[in-house]
């Protein structure tokens, strides 16, 4: 009987060279997304992606992921305050402890949760660095307005970093949030939401924060996924780099390019008149 055919075993080894060919390289500093299932067989699983990148961005380079706060169900009323028969059993958010979110994928997750990883103190915007650069892109990220200014998506674009998309749909590029942000649009929809914070002491500080909101379009008139429209025609111009990690497609953006570009796309279609 003929043997079944074995799917390509993919390696450390083999990874970093698909990353290398993207165009990502040593010192650089990027924020990833991937979806983990589209890469294939990965001998030595999520861990050995994310070390791979490691590798080829080496000692002096610095791996950043999205992370926002796990807590498994809704907590809030509509007003965005904690409902009041959960409040006392909601764990204060803990950047050294906590984990997260389950719906941005195993990667996310990995680093997450690597020694030495460094977590950034806005629960809602949350952002994990691993590297030379994860002190400096963390520290001080601002409670209201999370992906503005002084952020870890701010820091990014000043510091010439990159985002890569491994397998991951266009739409859910997170540093476009920082667009939004940054975008002069009117009528853009704000939204106000309540955590508990684990306090210098061991207490919990309650804080109301309040954002952009980012669960939909920040003003009427785009469509659902228009990050994956403003992602496509950026790639369209020629910037950017299209490739393939393992057998996920995967595209490498320079953060300030796709940032500018986004800002403009928005202004165009939904500023002001």
């Amino acid at each position: 009987m003929d043997e079944k055919p074995q799917s390509t075993v993919l390696t450390r080894s083999r990874l970093a060279e698909d990353i290398r060919d993207l165009g990502l390289g040593a010192g650089d500093a990027v924020m990833i997304h991937a979806a983990f299932s589209r890469v294939g067989p990965v001998l030595g699983g999520p861990d050995t992606l994310v070390d791979a990148v490691l590798d080829v961005i080496g000692p002096d380079g610095t791996l950043l992921s999205y992370q926002d706060w796990e807590l498994a169900v809704d907590i809030w009323d509509d007003d965005g305050r904690v409902v009041d028969h959960l409040r006392a059993h909601v764990p204060p958010f803990d950047p050294a402890t906590a984990r997260p979110s389950r719906s941005h994928g195993i990667i996310a997750a990995t680093i997450g949760t690597r020694p030495g990883v460094r977590r950034s103190g806005n629960p809602g915007a949350s952002v994990a660095a691993l590297g030379a650069r994860a002190e400096e892109f963390v520290t001080s990220h601002p409670l209201d307005f999370g992906y503005g200014e002084g952020s870890p998506f701010a820091r990014l674009v000043e510091t010439g970093g990159q985002v890569v998309m491994v397998g991951a749909p266009l739409d859910t590029m997170t540093l476009l949030h920082h667009a939004e942000h940054l975008a002069d649009l009117p009528g853009k929809r704000r939204v106000r939401v309540e955590y508990p914070l684990l306090s210098p002491a061991g207490g919990v500080t309650w804080r109301t924060v309040e954002e952009f909101d980012t669960s939909d379009p920040v003003v009427e008139g785009p469509a659902d996924d228009y990050f994956r429209l403003i992602v496509e025609e950026y790639l369209a111009t020629g910037a950017g780099n299209q490739g393939q990690i393992g057998q996920a497609p995967s595209v490498l953006v320079d953060a300030a390019g796709i940032v500018t570009f986004a800002v403009r796309w928005l202004e165009q279609r939904y500023g002001r008149r």
